[in-house]
């Protein structure tokens, strides 16, 4: 199911609570302005900033708010937002053009609010229960969008990984995914096992179930169960066709059947 155009205004955004709900607040209170709505909704913007309970959260509506503010916060990184970050941002998206004013709202105000990224990262990793494949597609779109202007930077790069590690990944499971995400990075053509998990001296077996293991858990309905909004599930069918390239190679390299 999609997830922007609706979150603003709806029940599922207003029942988010916590930082990503202040966020969303905010977000409201702009197009709020903006389309000088009733006062009654007015009034429910002041309601955003609340307790949270994970039991009342709409899971595709956090992670979609979660998404775009840290895009946000990242692109604040090198001191501006340039049109190539905006652009990548609905690249990796696939949201509606109906749902642009809602998107751009929730972005700026996130690049306007002044608290660090942490409180907003820890919040969707509990929301998805440190469910590290929802986890990873956000930050496989985070790298797409900081190297959107052709270099990933190092201040990106420390960001990101900073990310990553309040979401719990280890170093080596960032740097994967960052090589793998990365439009830019050259790639290794001597290594389809990094694209799998596993090192070159994996067994056949091991090299199976990893490749099985990223077929399933990032297939659309799969992704879409956890709570992924429809219009992130561009980022699991890369995944997937990244496996599937990289095992082809390694059943030719090791003649497996």
């Amino acid at each position: 199911m999609a997830a922007f155009g609706k979150i603003l205004g709806s029940a599922a955004g207003f029942a988010i609570g916590g930082p990503l709900g202040a966020i969303a607040g905010l977000a409201l209170g702009h197009l709020v302005d903006k389309r000088r709505a009733p006062p009654a909704v007015a009034k429910a913007t002041r309601n955003r900033a609340g307790p949270w309970r994970r039991s009342s959260v709409d899971v595709q509506t956090a992670f979609a708010v979660a998404f775009v503010t840290l895009a946000a916060k990242l692109s604040k990184v090198d001191g501006r937002v340039t049109r190539d970050e905006i652009d990548a941002l609905k690249r990796v998206v696939s949201f509606p053009d109906d749902a642009r004013a809602e998107v751009g709202a929730i972005f700026d105000a996130a690049k306007a609010d002044a608290t660090g990224f942490e409180p907003y990262a820890r919040q969707i990793a509990s929301i998805v229960r440190s469910d590290l494949v929802m986890l990873e597609q956000i930050l496989a779109g985070l790298v797409q969008i900081a190297a959107a202007d052709g270099t990933y930077h190092s201040g990106e790069r420390h960001f990101i990984r900073r990310v990553a590690r309040e979401f719990g990944f280890s170093p080596e499971h960032c740097m994967r995914i960052e090589h793998t995400s990365d439009p830019h990075a050259v790639p290794d053509e001597e290594n389809p096992y990094e694209i799998l998990g596993v090192s070159r001296d994996a067994t056949d077996e091991e090299v199976r179930k990893a490749y099985r293991r990223i077929i399933k858990d990032f297939h659309p309905d799969r992704l879409m169960a956890k709570g992924m909004p429809e219009e992130f599930h561009k980022l699991g069918a890369k995944k997937t066709s990244e496996a599937n390239i990289a095992f082809d190679r390694i059943k030719k390299e090791r003649c497996l059947s």
